[in-house]
């Protein structure tokens, strides 16, 4: 990485609340361009509240965040189509089909057609492409929203359970596509994530306990999170 090149992930104090229940507070670490932030914790630890606030989906109410260089919730607009975000709701339109919602996007992003063919393919969604989502299983679904967000190719991609409802065969066709390039992977597969990971952020009860080289860890080191 140059000097003159941003790192992709800038938070300090970052903290978000819901009415009287803090979701989220104290996170504060850098992330290289090219690297793997694997955050860990128990249902309701604020992983998913801090990928959708690095999706510029929700605002933080302390701290500061700069994502790929640029401060948010300020210059949100800048990096939107940057970053490629998997959360819990898929963001597809029952009604159509796989390929119809990624052309959909195709347009949005000026992404070439022909990019929706090959991603469908290799989650092996092929054959079931002009089927309507509402009649995918949730495996299904969950393979159509990774080919939704890695579409535009993001700079930046923020992964939310990303093999969840999976088959081993599909996770294995899922990791391959998502194994590249900036990422911020929320998981409880610890021993699989941490492999994987540059830099890990462990949180409990929305505070961050841990943050890390993964290098330095093993996934024992991991196991208080979910206590």
């Amino acid at each position: 990485m140059t000097s003159a090149e941003p790192l992709a992930l800038e938070l300090s104090d970052l903290g978000r609340a819901y009415g009287e229940r803090v979701a989220l507070t104290g996170v504060s670490l850098t992330l290289p361009r090219g690297s793997t932030l694997a955050v860990f914790g128990a249902n309701g630890a604020g992983k998913t509240t801090l990928l959708r606030i690095l999706a510029t989906l929700l605002r933080p109410h302390r701290g500061s965040a700069r994502v790929l260089g640029r401060e948010l919730p300020r210059e949100g607009w800048a990096v939107r189509g940057r970053i490629g975000f998997l959360g819990h709701e898929p963001l597809l339109y029952r009604d159509l089909t796989a390929r119809e919602n990624l052309r959909f996007h195709a347009r949005l992003h000026g992404v070439p057609v022909a990019r929706v063919g090959e991603l469908l393919d290799a989650v092996g969604l092929g054959r079931r492409a002009d089927d309507p989502v509402h009649t995918y299983s949730r495996g299904m679904v969950q393979r159509a929203a990774v080919c939704r967000a890695l579409l535009h190719e993001p700079e930046l991609l923020l992964l939310d359970e990303p093999t969840s409802g999976l088959d081993p065969a599909a996770a294995d066709a899922v990791a391959a596509l998502t194994r590249a390039g900036t990422r911020v992977v929320s998981s409880h597969d610890v021993e699989g994530a941490l492999a994987q990971a540059d830099v890990v952020l462990g949180l409990r009860a929305g505070r961050a306990e841990l943050v890390a080289p993964a290098g330095q860890l093993e996934p024992a080191d991991l196991r208080g999170l979910y206590a």
